[in-house]
């Protein structure tokens, strides 16, 4: 899980620098707007990505949940947000869907598997 929401929140970054100038030519924003809140949402999307990957920080996940709100409501600045915060924040949580879906399936294929080992074990005795 830790991999693919870092990736999510690496992958924001990348797209919402890339939208600061876009946004300006197309919506008609001062370019110390659009880079202040591009620049903000890019910077902490990237803090998040290695707090996310780290053992005992749980609740950066739910800093990262907090974290696709706030991309979309900083729409209200850069009306481009709004999108890319949706978009964000559907990777997001299907992200961290699909990371829990994985490791239940690796949990259950490694209690078979010890379970096989043992009933090996036992009619080998």
């Amino acid at each position: 899980m830790r991999r693919l929401c870092g990736t999510v929140l690496i992958m924001e970054a990348v797209v919402v620098l890339l939208a600061i100038v876009p946004s300006m030519r197309l919506q008609h924003l001062s370019g110390s707007t659009a880079g202040a809140v591009g620049g903000a949402i890019a910077v902490v999307a990237i803090v998040l990505s290695g707090l996310v990957g780290r053992p005992r920080m749980g609740w950066a996940l739910h800093a990262g949940s907090v974290f696709q709100l706030l991309v979309i409501a900083s729409g209200v600045f850069v009306p481009a947000m709004y999108v890319l915060g949706v978009i964000f924040t559907l990777l997001w949580f299907t992200g961290i869907w699909l990371a829990r879906k994985v490791e239940r399936e690796q949990r259950a294929r490694e209690a078979a598997a010890s379970e096989q080992r043992a009933r090996e074990a036992a009619a080998s005795e």
